[in-house]
């Protein structure tokens, strides 16, 4: 197994990211693919420092980048977690670029932020009409889509959800 938590977040990388769901989900080190992330040294050095604190090899790509390395990753002994800040780029990335993270079949899907024309799903879990079209797209190529912040703190599958985005 190579890729042992796939993960949308806006907040990329933190502290449950690299302690809480390390516990449950063994890795050794962290992807994140975000094009702002990666091409801002300020950012990308804040979410370096935040994976390998905790002795995570962490890295922080652009878009392109992933889609270049993509089967080095799957080919490599390291288990990762997978994470983007937003259900479009892992949309991208699973459904756009049919990239098949090793035998996981679940995002787990952690905050987002409430903003105007976000739908609340939950505490600190808000999404917008174009996000839940990509967790209806992630849906349909086969993966449960499943929010929880914490592995202890669940709201439920995209199934439960879907509704509010008229699916």
């Amino acid at each position: 197994m190579t890729v042992s938590l796939i993960r949308v977040d806006d907040r990329i990388i933190h502290g449950l990211i690299t302690t809480r769901w390390a516990k449950e989900r063994p890795c050794d080190g962290i992807i994140a693919v975000n094009d702002k992330a990666a091409t801002n040294p300020i950012l990308k050095s804040a979410y370096k420092s935040a994976g390998e604190d905790q002795g995570k090899k962490t890295f922080i790509w652009t878009m392109t980048h992933f889609n270049d390395v993509k089967d080095k990753v799957l080919n490599s002994k390291t288990r990762y977690f997978l994470i983007t800040k937003n259900p479009q780029d892992m949309k991208h990335i699973l459904v756009d670029l049919d990239f098949v993270p090793s035998d996981q079949k679940e995002l787990i899907v952690g905050p987002g932020n409430d903003r105007p024309g976000a739908i609340k799903l939950g505490s600190n879990q808000s999404f917008t009409q174009e996000e839940g079209d990509a967790f209806e797209a992630i849906s349909q190529k086969g993966y449960k889509v499943h929010f929880a912040l914490l592995p202890d703190k669940q709201l439920g599958y995209w199934d439960k959800f879907k509704g509010k985005f008229g699916y």
